[in-house]
């Protein structure tokens, strides 16, 4: 079975996989019979067999990965096979799919092989492509951002604890994953009370000429300024590093028996000390929920299944500790089974995450022993993949499949209220049918400097923040503030983009890239510039409101403009106004925050960052030598050519960019 591609449903295809060239006009009859298919498939599936069958006569004869290509050059689908040929004559068959094989097989165009050394190979590319690629018939991962770690850094005297997520480029020692920012905070926060480990920055550190507030409120034992010799600092970096390894109970206890031998010294106050750090530690014990009794390190994953949705629950033990837990729903065809989304999903999970020495599941997978294989390898180290039966692993499943179940259940009971809420916006705006995908678009600037448009998108499951964009505003003959002109530009430039690309996308798509409904923040002025630009674009099916603000900015009395009728306002209490209120204020809120994050990055742009050829090393030598690029834009030629680094042609071109300026 192909990780995140072939399900269960395909396992009928697997007993022609053996098929020599010469079976491939002739299928059998049980071929022909099986799901009750006739054997005259549609002309489009026909097709789509006949273009697979010449790729077939040069698929590689060994393990590899193969993609199958749409007539638009979409990937609709990655697999990987021990024997590349023989998967791809499975698919040669004239019956025999089920509906998503058919599908798929009716779309692909073309066929692309990648011939790897092992099975394990295969598996790994496949699960990368997967992920880059997003084909529409593979399993995928909605949600794939890093999660945070804690680091202990090597590279210093005195060690830094901090926050840590994305690419691990600095030396030190990483803790994780933790589940959530809150949960690492939390954790941080309770870890630098109990060892006083220093949080700053390099540059913070190295300025310091007395203690910061954090050492006068027991955070920090202030090493910077040698409150505490390199030595004692070194001891609690290394206290630091065993608690978080897992040896928590050696680390209090040794905690104690100072605390124990300070007090019958009468060093009371040391020994409050010690007491504190201790209470520090129960705390991140405490606050993690359920935790293991033998179990060091596992990682813990369940999936439920319902109404034809997954959910699947991550949950990571480190340290005997639970570090939280998160919920995934994979977008997946209904038609496959837990055991193969499961088996997806962690293919592609373990793509970019370290795994623990134990993964547990709560659904056996097919391909375990080939996953835990190339894990191993990719690792350096032993990993064990387990459905375990009976005993505290069990238990652990238990819970997450517990967790699994009820977050499922939220879910669906969200998008039924979503879908009611769709369902009245399609009544206020004399839809047919309740739209799958709202583009709502607002402008932001302050008299027209750091100008950006922006485009946020609900459907079905809610806001779709993948799908939100941003336009910077080009046009330089807009006049300061025109709203009008700004919002013209962004819309053209979205539908011209959409027209070229002639975006139809299939029925099985849960998803479109083409708005049924588009809401303009404005009144009637802006609803003409919208009508005008989507009439430019050539779009003529899609259905256009403008949302103006009441008197005097009151909620409730929301003025709605379209071109079906005259403008007209909804009941303040009307689920669907504060549906639209929702919408209209994430569109707001996203191209506020967009713009205040362009005009701060104005703010504190150097002007050396905008002269060739100077990269940060040059930029540096010149603040070095002037003190400001200001001093810089004025000095001489000869003084120029004199900083280190700076050779004359460099120098030539940094006197001329300022001269011009």
């Amino acid at each position: 079975m192909t990780i995140g591609a072939h399900s269960s449903d395909e396992t009928a295809l697997e007993s022609g996989a053996d098929m020599e060239e010469g079976d491939l006009a002739s299928p059998s009859k049980e071929d022909l019979a099986l799901e009750g298919q006739s054997a005259e498939p549609p002309e489009s599936v026909r097709r789509g067999i006949g273009v697979i069958r010449e790729y077939w006569k040069n698929a590689p004869d060994g393990p590899g990965v193969y993609r199958m290509i749409a007539d638009n050059g979409d990937v609709l689908y990655v697999g990987k096979a021990k024997n590349v040929r023989k998967r791809v004559a499975s698919y040669t068959r004239l019956a025999g799919h089920v509906n998503r094989i058919a599908r798929m097989i009716s779309a692909t165009s073309s066929m692309i092989f990648i011939s790897v050394a092992t099975e394990t190979d295969a598996l790994l590319l496949e699960a990368n492509l997967i992920k880059q690629l997003k084909p529409r018939f593979n399993v995928l991962m909605r949600d794939d951002k890093s999660f945070p770690y804690i680091l202990i850094a090597n590279d210093h005297e005195a060690p830094q604890i901090t926050k840590h997520r994305g690419a691990r480029g600095r030396k030190g020692d990483y803790y994780g994953p933790f589940a959530s920012v809150w949960a690492v905070n939390r954790a941080l926060n309770a870890l630098e009370r109990a060892f006083l480990l220093r949080s700053c920055s390099q540059s913070y550190y190295d300025n310091r000429t007395r203690p910061c507030l954090l050492h006068q409120i027991k955070r920090c034992s202030a090493p910077c300024t040698g409150e505490i010799s390199k030595e004692d600092y070194a001891a609690l970096v290394g206290k630091a590093r065993q608690f978080l390894s897992g040896k928590s109970q050696s680390v209090r206890e040794a905690l104690a028996l100072e605390m124990t031998e300070a007090a019958e010294v009468l060093a009371f106050e040391k020994a409050a000390r010690l007491r504190d750090r201790i209470s520090a530690l129960s705390a991140i014990q405490g606050a993690q929920g359920i935790n293991p009794r033998t179990i060091e390190q596992a990682d813990v994953f369940a999936v439920a299944k319902e109404a034809g949705r997954f959910c699947i629950e991550a949950f990571f033990f480190r340290a005997y500790q639970n570090w939280g837990n998160r919920s995934y729903f994979p977008r997946a065809d209904a038609s496959l089974t837990e055991n193969d989304v499961l088996e997806a999903f962690l293919a592609q999970f373990y793509d970019d995450n370290p795994p623990a020495p134990i993964v547990l599941l709560s659904h056996p997978i097919d391909d375990g022993a080939l996953l835990e294989q190339a894990l191993s390898t990719k690792n350096n180290k032993s990993i064990k993949i387990i459905a375990p039966r009976r005993g505290e692993k069990k238990e652990l499943v238990d819970q997450a499949l517990t967790n699994a179940t009820q977050s499922l259940s939220r879910k669906l009971s969200e998008d039924a209220n979503q879908q009611t809420l769709l369902a009245a916006l399609a009544k206020v705006f004399d839809m047919e049918t309740p739209p799958t995908r709202i583009e709502v678009y607002d402008n932001s600037h302050i008299s027209g400097s750091q100008a950006i448009g922006a485009m946020i998108v609900a459907g079905p499951s809610g806001f779709m923040k993948a799908h939100y964009r941003t336009f910077n505003i080009k046009d330089t003959e807009l006049a300061p503030g025109d709203d009008f002109g700004m919002m013209r530009e962004v819309l053209t430039r979205r539908f011209a983009r959409l027209t070229k690309n002639q975006e139809t996308q299939p029925a099985a798509d849960v998803f479109p890239t083409k708005p049924d409904l588009i809401l303009i923040d404005g009144g009637q002025g802006q609803l003409s510039v919208a009508q005008e630009a989507l009439a430019l674009s050539g779009v003529s099916d899609i259905t256009l409101a403008a949302i103006a603000k009441g008197a005097d900015r009151t909620l409730g009395r929301e003025q709605i403009f379209t071109k079906k009728r005259e403008p007209f306002r909804l009941s303040p209490h009307d689920p669907a106004l504060y549906f639209i209120q929702r919408l209209r204020d994430e569109a707001h809120r996203f191209a506020i925050g967009t713009h205040r994050a362009k005009r701060k990055k104005e703010f504190i742009k150097n002007p050396l960052d905008e002269v060739p050829g100077i990269g940060p090393t040059r930029k540096r030598a010149l603040l070095h030598a002037f003190g400001s690029a200001k001093a810089v834009s004025r000095a001489a030629l000869c003084d120029l050519e004199k900083v280190p680094g700076i050779n004359k042609a460099t120098a030539q071109s940094i006197y001329d960019f300022f001269q011009k300026k």
